[in-house]
């Protein structure tokens, strides 16, 4: 697992007031002789204790900014700085083994990240409300299952960052209002990330916005403005 776990403000020379900061960071994708610029020489600041919507089309990078955040993907080049603890992608469940219960990647997950493995346990095994199923190995899970076991583990840890990807349309609508509750309290006291297609989802999430297009970012502190940026780009035909 790549997830960065804590990084030094000081020695990165980062402020209280910045979670994390890129700097000159490029990214490309090279796919069947075509080459994808996701991210083009972006330095940006993201503001503590901020909830930060990341907006732009279908395969605009968002997604990817948020793995090289995490580390799991390195960006080409510029470098990434964190300030504090910076979550995996909420939600995201693919380094769950498969041969171990829920509970048990719970107890394994827990102990990697230093938090009482009891609580942790307790937390999810309420929240994620898999009933016989949190005991029975993951390869039996269904997708759906999977998830709400992801975002359960995010949840129930507490993180100085949050990376979220559409991880609160998962479920039902009981579950969904559930997640969403949650996850409010949880920016409450922290800065998040988060990557949705739903507006409402976003004004009711956010405070801020940064709009992906063309392998550019702009920062936006009126929500609004940066949806209607968004929405004004979508309507766009791509070159």
């Amino acid at each position: 697992m790549l997830w960065r776990r804590r990084q030094s403000a000081a020695a990165k020379g980062l402020s209280s007031g910045i979670m994390l900061r890129l700097e000159n960071v490029t990214k490309t994708f090279r796919m069947g002789g075509v080459s994808k610029t996701v991210a083009r020489n972006a330095t940006m600041n993201f503001p503590a204790g901020k909830s930060v919507a990341l907006l732009g089309r279908n395969g605009a990078g968002k997604s990817t900014l948020l793995s090289m955040i995490a580390g799991s993907i390195q960006p080409d080049r510029g470098r990434i700085l964190t300030n504090g603890t910076v979550s995996w992608p909420v939600g995201f469940s693919g380094s769950f083994h498969p041969d171990l219960t829920g509970a048990q990647n719970c107890r394994f997950l827990g102990r990697v990240y230093g938090v009482d493995t009891d609580e942790l346990i307790e937390f999810v095994r309420g929240f994620a409300e898999l009933g016989v199923h949190f005991n029975q190995p993951i390869r039996s899970y269904s997708s759906g299952m999977r998830s709400r076991l992801g975002f359960g583990l995010s949840m129930g840890m507490r993180f100085d960052v949050y990376l979220v990807d559409e991880v609160t349309a998962v479920g039902d609508a009981s579950f969904r209002e559930k997640s969403e509750a949650v996850f409010r309290d949880r920016i409450g006291e922290s800065g998040a990330l988060y990557v949705s297609h739903s507006m409402t989802s976003v004004r009711a999430m956010c405070d801020v916005a940064v709009v992906i297009e063309d392998g550019r970012m702009t920062y936006f502190r009126d929500i609004e403005e940066g949806i209607e940026r968004h929405e004004r780009n979508m309507r766009k035909k791509r070159r």
